[in-house]
């Protein structure tokens, strides 16, 4: 499972999508976001699905290897259905003893599930499509007009990205503790959800022991580099629209548009 996780992670290929400015992308990312929760109809998903599955298509990112990010939290989905179809009060369909299930309720979870499963998806384009270096830049340039306010955009984007960037890292590092305690006798895959759960207790202390090393050698190295913030700071690549961000920019807001209007009229 540890290896069905893809967020945070960058694919390095050849697109439209990969070359497009970073805040294109943020906006992007931000507007199907918002998209999703302009109402509850069916036409409004079937929608995001097929702008998604495009953006999909011309990022050249293969299919199967975002589908593979939601295995890993399979587990949420399932749950958040379950809850929401016997938790929802409404009109009763199926009643046995104390569980209720209300017509309610079920279009509640069909509608969650869908929103998850799109949102992952969606939200991992702009991980997998972006470097880390271009996302900071995207967040920092977006952030500068609250540095007015004394809003440290630099430090919040640098945060960020060595967030999304240790995601992999620290998921790397688990699958090697894993396996060396698998070599001296540990059990990961049998058992039931409970003792699943606690085998996994003792992987905790070396891994908060290897995130600790890893971040000081990270602080290390920023030092040595003479890291010193990002006031004063230049670059060598600056961001910069091109036609193509444009084009995108028109899109995001059609799409909007025509979003807002179906969820209004239906």
């Amino acid at each position: 499972m540890i290896r069905d996780i893809t967020i945070g992670q960058y694919y390095p290929i050849e697109s439209k999508i990969h070359t497009l400015d970073p805040r294109t992308k943020l906006a992007m990312t931000f507007g199907f976001i918002i998209s999703l929760f302009f109402g509850t109809n069916l036409l409004i998903y079937l929608i995001a699905a097929t702008a998604l599955a495009i953006v999909i298509k011309v990022s050249k990112v293969p299919f199967k290897y975002m589908v593979k990010g939601l295995k890993s939290i399979m587990i949420l989905i399932v749950f958040t259905v379950i809850i929401n179809i016997f938790m929802t009060q409404g009109d009763p369909i199926f009643t046995w003893r104390f569980l209720t299930i209300t017509r309610e309720g079920l279009v509640l979870a069909f509608s969650m599930a869908v929103r998850l499963i799109l949102l992952i998806i969606g939200s991992s384009i702009l991980t997998l499509t972006t470097s880390p270096i271009d996302l900071t830049d995207a967040i920092e340039r977006l952030l500068k007009p609250f540095e007015r306010i004394r809003v440290p955009a630099h430090e919040i984007a640098m945060m960020m990205t060595i967030a999304l960037r240790f995601i992999p890292i620290l998921l790397e590092e688990t699958d090697k503790i894993m396996k060396a305690q698998m070599a001296r006798g540990a059990d990961f895959e049998t058992g039931g959800l409970i003792k699943k759960a606690k085998s996994l207790v003792p992987l905790l202390v070396p891994l908060f022991i290897s995130a600790f090393r890893r971040a000081d050698e990270l602080a290390l190295a920023m030092e040595a580099r003479c890291y010193r913030g990002g006031k004063g700071r230049t670059r060598m690549k600056s961001l910069a629209y091109q036609r193509q961000d444009a084009i995108m920019y028109g899109l995001i807001i059609g799409y909007l548009l025509m979003m807002v209007g179906i969820g209004i009229v239906l």
